[in-house]
């Protein structure tokens, strides 16, 4: 599968990122296999940040190509893909996310309230058992004096 990524470049505390097409198994500074612009975060001047190769990257999403998150944010914001389209499947990935976590914390709780259940079950039987050695003691002792 292939996927449009940013591959890092620039120095250390200065970024530059090459937007590419790169197989989705190529580590994240590989070989590629097509280089589709540029971004530079640091750029003061907004027309000096970006530079996409537009009808490439629309070619590569048409026959299948998968962005990455900030890529696919990066082509968002420069109406290359539908800004609300991807706004939807961000707040859907967040409300699937806060699902999960939800999911995660009841079955947390689920287990933590059947553990100290269990705690309780055992201390009562331990304090059975204790009475009912202390009555079978207490019986021996006076069937001993009789």
């Amino acid at each position: 599968m292939v996927r449009l990524r940013l591959k890092r470049m620039g120095r250390t505390h200065r970024p530059f990122y090459r937007l590419n097409a790169v197989d989705k198994r190529t580590q994240r500074d590989g070989k590629i296999i097509e280089n589709l612009g540029w971004y530079d975060p640091v750029a003061k001047d907004a027309s000096k940040q970006v530079e996409l190769k537009v009808d490439r990257i629309k070619h590569w999403l048409s026959v299948g190509a998968q962005p990455s998150e900030t890529v696919a944010d990066l082509l968002a914001k420069h109406d290359i893909i539908d800004p609300e389209k991807r706004k939807a499947e961000r707040l859907g990935r967040v409300k699937k996310k806060m699902a999960k976590m939800e999911a995660d914390k009841a079955a947390a709780d689920a287990k933590a309230k059947a553990d100290a259940e269990a705690a309780a079950k055992a201390e009562a039987e331990k304090a059975a058992a204790a009475a009912a050695a202390e009555a079978a003691k207490a019986a021996e002792g006076e069937a001993g004096e009789s």
